[in-house]
């Protein structure tokens, strides 16, 4: 039986350590280069989550809409300087429509591999372009697949490390159906916490050819935000598709 795709489950286990969590992430190099793709034009954030990206393009004078599945991340955010400023809807970011036209979609942080399945993925790519104006811009930013990094099946890896907190991260791969199955273990003072997470993963020529079902074409592909060359090497991408 195969179970409901439900996009607010991490949302849940995960909303109020979030941001703890992803402090390693290189917020001010993807605002940066977020910036200037969207060209003084709409932003619209798919998984926009507690506002790491959002939150600091509508400070430079960007308007920024989202949307995401969790109430409980949209309430951090809320919760945060200027989170008034970002409307999100809550809703199921390869299907729910908003009102206007954006010149930029993002989909970072890897949360394209969120979504279960192919097909989501695909309609993901399809509802990016139905906000896009004539032009305009779908980011996505991923890692690539390393299929090779698994011994049986299972791999753990440390995701950062600070004197007051060390972050895990527990993986199985199902090669079959491109499934990750994945726990990241948050260890620190206060105890530890377990937030679960599943990935249907894919390879970057899959994206692009998500992206041509889709009326878009690839226009840049890098290693990380700073514009650093796509190589045989990258682990991870940051794609920008035109329509």
């Amino acid at each position: 039986m195969v179970q409901e795709f439900d996009p607010s489950a991490y949302g849940r286990a995960a909303a109020d350590v979030y941001d703890e969590v992803v402090t390693h992430l290189p917020t001010e190099p993807a605002v940066d280069r977020l910036q200037e793709l969207a060209e003084g034009r709409a932003v619209l954030e798919f998984g926009v989550g507690t506002g790491r990206l959002a939150l600091p393009l509508a400070a430079r004078g960007l308007t920024v809409a989202g949307i995401d599945g969790s109430a409980e991340m949209t309430a951090v955010l809320r919760a945060k300087p200027g989170g008034d400023r970002v409307p999100v809807t809550l809703g199921d970011f390869s299907t729910t429509r908003v009102d206007g036209e954006f010149g930029l979609v993002v989909l970072a942080c890897n949360t394209i591999y969120a979504l279960p399945s192919q097909d989501a993925q695909v309609d993901c790519f399809r509802n990016a372009a139905a906000h896009l104006v004539p032009g305009g811009r779908f980011v996505v930013e991923a890692w690539v697949p390393d299929v090779g990094a698994f011994r049986h099946g299972t791999a753990l890896r440390l995701v950062s490390l600070r004197e007051d907190e060390v972050v895990a991260e527990a993986a199985r791969l199902s090669p079959a159906d491109q499934m990750m199955y994945t726990t990241k273990i948050v260890l620190a003072s206060g105890g530890v916490r377990l937030l679960p997470a599943n990935h249907r993963y894919a390879w970057p020529a899959e994206l692009d050819l998500m992206a041509r079902l889709a009326g878009m074409r690839l226009e840049h592909r890098w290693s990380d935000w700073q514009a650093a060359p796509f190589t045989g090497d990258s682990r991870g991408h940051v794609s920008v598709y035109r329509r």
